[in-house]
This record gives structure tokens, C-alpha cells and sequence, in this order.
């Protein structure tokens, strides 16, 4: 689960914030939910590609990063003494059961910083610690200790220790290294044809009445959804190829909708957008309430209804249905979620709680500031979808009326 991340100089987010997803009225480690609000080019969207980018590195910055590339970092550039400014990202998470801080500094060349403690047992441990005098492991990692020789010769000044280590296979990182590369997963707007082949996947495997249900649930008059070859002959070929003892080549397949009173099926691009959002969100949601993800979903909600975003929000909150405790963090403009009336299944209940809702606001210079709804103090029963739409929080857009009517009309002599 992740408990915090803190992102330093990455694109508008010039100044350290801190994303804290520790619970303000509860007990648990972490909460399962969190939304992200604010207004347009507000930065909320540098919030997601920051944690991308963390995830990333790590996973890339030793096999996949040009030797001679530098660090693909995005700084601040509105002012150029905050571009050659160093970006640090930090990462406080529970990772098989025992609490793990990592966090590195980078500028435009090399790793400037790099470090990983772990708390066993509630108390800290030095797992490595690197700075520009070179690299230190702390006294109770063995392993790591046998091989620090051999793992320095490896570093290069723009690859991470830590992509570096689990890549020997360093009994102590690798849980640190299976959480940022495998239990992040990122979700944006956009249909990419790797979306498109993990949903006729999911249809071919044992997984597909799960998907088949959450379609025909959502209310959008779909009763079936098939996969077929894209074309019938790249279809023969690849049966021939088999039964000749060739490999089973993989072929570019389509999605097939079936609606109620309908006489033929159409096909994926011939469904209305929220449909297509929705079939493509299904497998994330599911892998992560299956393994335990923290899914990242950078404002998919667009074309959904609120009601059917409002129940994606309640599998992550039940504990009957999110039993591995999987977390979801949505970067949305959706006012809705924060409201009682509408949404709730009982009367007053909250689909986001109060600390679970923060707003990113950008300054006239620029700069993205993260602040939680928790810091304004909300009574309990306060209407927030309302005091947020009339600015009594961050992350709203300050629009005049009549700036709108003066510059709308056309200035062409008529």
C-alpha cells in the first residue's frame, strides 16, 4: 500500500508537496481511496506523470536509459534557476508486510541521491544510502553487503542502485523494486492498442464473466461482448501454422458488442465513448483488487456517469470486495463524488471520505500546490461538492462571467 509520496521541481510542481495518503480518522495503514481535484492546467495531472516517472526510473534507469542520455527529467522551466534545479521523489509504501522509505534526487546528468530504509519490526534500517561520495549499505544487509563491490562496478551516474541491485537479484530490495514496478499501475485517457488487447485477454481466460457482468451492470444496453479475429485471413494462416507444428503466432483481434434489440454486433469503435472507457477500465480494476495494486487513474472518468464512477470507488472502500487491500487514487474533475445526496446508497453516506480528498491550485506564478480538504477542517454533514464549487477550497477555476460575454461575440464587421 502506499502511505505518501512526495514530488520535488517536476514540471508545475516546483516546491516539495506531499500527497499523504495516511488516514486522518481512521486506523488502517493507508486509505484505500483518494481523489485529486483541480481546476484545468491546474497540475493535478503532474501529480500522476510524477509518480509515473518514479516507477519508471526504476524500472528503466539500468536496462533502458542511454549510458550517455542524462536523466529524462521534466523541472520547472518557467524561471531558468528552478530548471537546473534538482527533482527528488519519494515513496513511503508497505510492501509485504513491512514499511519501506525510498526516495532519489536527479538533475539533467546523474543520481544525485539515493536511499532505502526499511522498518521491520517498526524500526528503522538502513538499507543503502547513497550520495556523491559513494554508496553505504547498512550493517545488517548481508547480502547486499557480499555483492557491493560488484553492484558499484554496474552504476552508472544516471542508473538507479536500486534498478541495478534487483537486477542481481538482491534478496533485500526486490520487494521494494516488485512494489514501485509492478503493484503501481497507471490508467490514462486514451485507447492504446495494449488496452485493447488486455480486455480480449481477460475474455479468453477464466476472468470473463467477471468483465461480461460489470458491462451488462453498467446499465449501457450491452448483454455480450465477443472477440474475433481482425481479419479471417491472418486467422487461417495462423491455424495452418499449427497444425504443421509452427508456433501459435499472436493475431490482431477486435471486440464485439451485442445490445439489447439489437440484430447484429458492432464493433468497439462504434461504441458511444463511455463505453469504451468503461470496457477498458474493467481489467485495471480488476488486477488491482486481485493483487493488491495501487491503480492510478488520471481523469478516465471523463465519459463515465457519476453513479458508475461512484461504485468503481466503492469496491476499492469495502473490505468485502477489496480484501487484499488495493488502492485507487483518481485525478478527477467529478464535483459529484464529493457530495451525500446523490450518490450514497444509504441516506448521508459519503462515497469519499474526508480525508481522502485533496486539491492541487496553481498559482499566478505557475507553481502547483497540493492541500487536503482534511487541513480546512469540515464539519461532519458540511455539503463539500458545494463549498468546492464555490470556492471555499482549492482547485476551482476563477472565471468571470462577463469576461466570457465580452469575448465571445464576433468582432467581424457585419
Amino acid at each position: 500500500m502506499l502511505r505518501s509520496f512526495r514530488v520535488l521541481n517536476h514540471r508545475s510542481i516546483r516546491d516539495e508537496q506531499e500527497l499523504a495518503l495516511t488516514p486522518v480518522y481512521g486506523d488502517e495503514p493507508a486509505v484505500p481511496v483518494a481523489a485529486v481535484y483541480g481546476a484545468n492546467a491546474s497540475g493535478k495531472s503532474n501529480l500522476f506523470g510524477a509518480l509515473e516517472f518514479m516507477a519508471s526510473a526504476v524500472r528503466d534507469s539500468f536496462g533502458r536509459w542511454s549510458p550517455d542520455g542524462g536523466v529524462p527529467r521534466q523541472p520547472f522551466k518557467l524561471t531558468p534557476e528552478a530548471a537546473e534545479q534538482p527533482s527528488g521523489f519519494v515513496a513511503e509504501f508497505i510492501a509485504e508486510g513491512v514499511r519501506h522509505t525510498y526516495g532519489f534526487v536527479v538533475d539533467d546528468r546523474v543520481v544525485r541521491e539515493e536511499w532505502l530504509h526499511s522498518y521491520p519490526e517498526k524500526r528503522k534500517r538502513v538499507v543503502f544510502e547513497r550520495e556523491a561520495g559513494g554508496i553505504k549499505v547498512g550493517s545488517t544487509v548481508g547480502d547486499l553487503r557480499g555483492k557491493l563491490d560488484v553492484l558499484k562496478a554496474l552504476v552508472r551516474p544516471n542508473a538507479l542502485f536500486l534498478s541495478v541491485a534487483a537486477q542481481s537479484n538482491v534478496g533485500q530490495v526486490l520487494p521494494v523494486h516488485r512494489f514501485l514496478t509492478e503493484k503501481l499501475a497507471f490508467r490514462s485517457r486514451g485507447v492504446r492498442r495494449q488496452d485493447l488487447d488486455r480486455v480480449a485477454r481477460v475474455l479468453q481466460s477464466d476472468e470473463r464473466d467477471r468483465l461480461v457482468d460489470l458491462v451488462r451492470h453498467a446499465d449501457m444496453g450491452i448483454v455480450g461482448v465477443e472477440v474475433a479475429p481482425r481479419s479471417r485471413a491472418e486467422a487461417l494462416l495462423r491455424d495452418a501454422l499449427v497444425r504443421e507444428g509452427g508456433p501459435a503466432l499472436p493475431i490482431s483481434e477486435e471486440l464485439w458488442f451485442t445490445h439489447s434489440g439489437g440484430s447484429r454486433a458492432l464493433s468497439f469503435d462504434e461504441q458511444a465513448g463511455g463505453t469504451r472507457d468503461w470496457v477498458l477500465l474493467i481489467p485495471a480494476v480488476l488486477e488491482a483488487l486481485d493483487e493488491g495494486r495501487t491503480l492510478v487513474l488520471d481523469e478516465i472518468d471523463t465519459n463515465l456517469h457519476p453513479l458508475l464512477t461512484a461504485q468503481v470507488i466503492r469496491l476499492f472502500q469495502k473490505p468485502a470486495t477489496n480484501s487484499r487491500r488495493a488502492q485507487l487514487v483518481l485525478i478527477t474533475h467529478d464535483a459529484t463524488l464529493l457530495g451525500t445526496a446523490m450518490l450514497g446508497v444509504e441516506p448521508g453516506e459519503e462515497v469519499l471520505r474526508r480525508d481522502q480528498v485533496w486539491f492541487v491550485e496553481k498559482g499566478v506564478d505557475g507553481v502547483s500546490r497540493l492541500s487536503a480538504l482534511s487541513a480546512f477542517r469540515p464539519r461532519k454533514g458540511e455539503n463539500t461538492q458545494r463549498r468546492y464549487l464555490f470556492g471555499s477550497y482549492d482547485g476551482v477555476p476563477e472565471l468571470n462571467e462577463w469576461q466570457f460575454a465580452d469575448a465571445a461575440p464576433s468582432r467581424r464587421a457585419s
